[in-house]
């Protein structure tokens, strides 16, 4: 068994993940900006990444926010982890990244890069978004009585308990590089997403799709972030949606 480092270990796929390894026998240590013993921000490093880096075998990159500074956070991290030695960096990214001029894709793909070319052993994963994710923007957009959707956009949600143990099974394992991608099992409309959520939620609303612009929006309306020959996920975004309100009772 391995000593292995979670950044973002408290969100919602590094705390599964997390639970995973440990379920496995590893030792882990959880990163995050607020877990002690290992509360760093990682965009500033210091003596605190050291301590956590510190006997550790494996990391896996979990940390991430659409809010920037995603690329001088996994700058500090792995010169923190070639000092101490780390044998293995893992990477979640997004499908799609390549293809999608998105600027949180943009800054994931970099990521990407700095991993490849960090010089320790590597392995990065892309998913598609997770059902979680859908859901918040839907739940979103439903605070009015209108829910603006944008035209002509498909999505292939993936459950992130399936990721998680995905991440689980490559940390455990040797460096791989770039690994096959992990999507949901269905190709969806974002309306018959939206639809299914309305439909579980019991909100009444009225749906407009409207057709937006720009590049990002072209290559989404293209599926550049989809991988339907890759839908290996099992659980549906109505499967998702009945254990969570399940759960909520």
């Amino acid at each position: 068994m391995t000593t292995i480092l979670v950044t973002g270990g408290t969100g919602t796929l590094g705390r599964l993940v997390t639970e995973r390894l440990r379920a496995d026998g590893h030792e882990v240590r959880v990163l995050s900006r607020h877990s002690r013993p290992y509360a760093v921000d990682l965009r500033e490093g210091g003596p605190g990444l050291h301590a956590a880096l510190t006997g550790v075998d494996t990391v896996v990159h979990c940390a991430s926010t659409p809010r920037g500074g995603d690329e001088k956070a996994a700058a500090q991290l792995i010169a923190a982890a070639r000092r101490a030695g780390v044998r293995h960096l893992v990477y979640i990214s997004i499908v799609g990244v390549d293809r999608v001029p998105f600027g949180y894709y943009k800054a994931k793909l970099a990521v990407e890069r700095l991993v490849a070319d960090s010089g320790l052993g590597w392995t990065v994963l892309r998913a598609t978004q997770f059902h979680d994710l859908v859901l918040q923007v839907l739940e979103a957009l439903a605070r009015v009585p209108v829910l603006v959707l944008p035209a002509g956009v498909s999505d292939q949600p993936v459950e992130v308990a399936e990721v998680a143990d995905r991440l689980a099974e490559l940390a455990a394992g040797a460096p791989a590089g770039r690994v096959e991608d992990m999507a949901g099992p269905e190709v969806r409309t974002v309306e018959s997403l939206a639809r299914a959520y309305l439909k579980a939620s019991g909100k009444r609303r009225r749906v407009v799709n409207l057709p937006l612009f720009g590049a990002a929006y072209r290559a989404f309306r293209a599926g550049g972030h989809l991988a339907p020959e890759r839908a290996v996920g099992k659980g549906t975004f109505e499967e998702f949606l009945t254990a969570r309100a399940r759960g909520a009772r």
